[in-house]
Formats: C-alpha cells, sequence, structure tokens
C-alpha cells in the first residue's frame, strides 16, 4: 500500500516544522511557557482537497503571530477563546451552498506546551471557513 505524495509531503513538513520548534523553545529555557494571557502556541495548518488532490499548509505562532499565515493576529485571538482546540473555534457563521467538495483541515504542534493534533473533514469550503473562521483563512 503506497500514500499518496502529498500526504507523505504534509506529514514530513509538519514534522519538520515540529523538529524546528523545539531547539527554538530550549533556546530560551523555557520550554512550554505560556505567552502573554496564557496564548503560547505553534501550529503547522493544511487544508486539502479530496483525496489530496491539493494541499496548502501554513505556519502560525501565537501570541507573536508570526509564521505566513495571512490573518495571524486574528487567528490566534480566536485560538485564544478556544483554549487553543481548533474544535472549540465559534467559527464565523454564514451561509454555505450544499455542493459537496470535501476538504481536511488538520492543525498540528502545541498550545501552551501541551500537544495539538485535530483534524476534521467538511462538506465544502465554505462550510470549513464557517466553522473555523480565521484560523483556516489562507
Amino acid at each position: 500500500m503506497s500514500l499518496p505524495r502529498t500526504a507523505v509531503a504534509a506529514s514530513a513538513a509538519a514534522a519538520a516544522l515540529l523538529l524546528l520548534a523545539a531547539p527554538r523553545a530550549a533556546a530560551d529555557g523555557k520550554p512550554g511557557r505560556p505567552g502573554a494571557g496564557g496564548t503560547d502556541g505553534r501550529f503547522f495548518l493544511t487544508v486539502s482537497g479530496a483525496q489530496n488532490t491539493w494541499i496548502r499548509g501554513v505556519q502560525l505562532s501565537c501570541p507573536d503571530a508570526d509564521g505566513h499565515h495571512p490573518h495571524a493576529a486574528e487567528a490566534c485571538t480566536t485560538l485564544n477563546k478556544a483554549k487553543g482546540d481548533p474544535g472549540r473555534v465559534p467559527g464565523a457563521e454564514h451561509r454555505c451552498t450544499r455542493q459537496y467538495d470535501p476538504v481536511t483541515a488538520t492543525a498540528e504542534g502545541e498550545w501552551n506546551g501541551r500537544p495539538v493534533v485535530w483534524h476534521r473533514t467538511f462538506p465544502n469550503a465554505c462550510a470549513l471557513d464557517a466553522a473555523t473562521g480565521p484560523v483556516f483563512r489562507f
């Protein structure tokens, strides 16, 4: 059994991100320390199409809003309200069509020193946006 190249690439990218995050925490001598207001988090976020026909990924670091996320400050604020759990994000409710074109969102990383691994499949990109707001808006 072989995995699709995009799945292997996404897994490798997530693992590399986690390895890069560890030296940064160790360098300041305070691994897993909470940031201002308990918002210390570092995630590698991905969104992929049905059967991994396409994939996008971005790094998000909070509270500094570092990384390449285009809505980093909003995403960090939203994750802070959800205590770092993407499944508890209140979302940005709006109407969506019933078109079925599934997308899968994943978040791997840590929040206040606690590991976070989350994934969920949504019926389409609009439903993803409605459920997760700015977190997966990239």
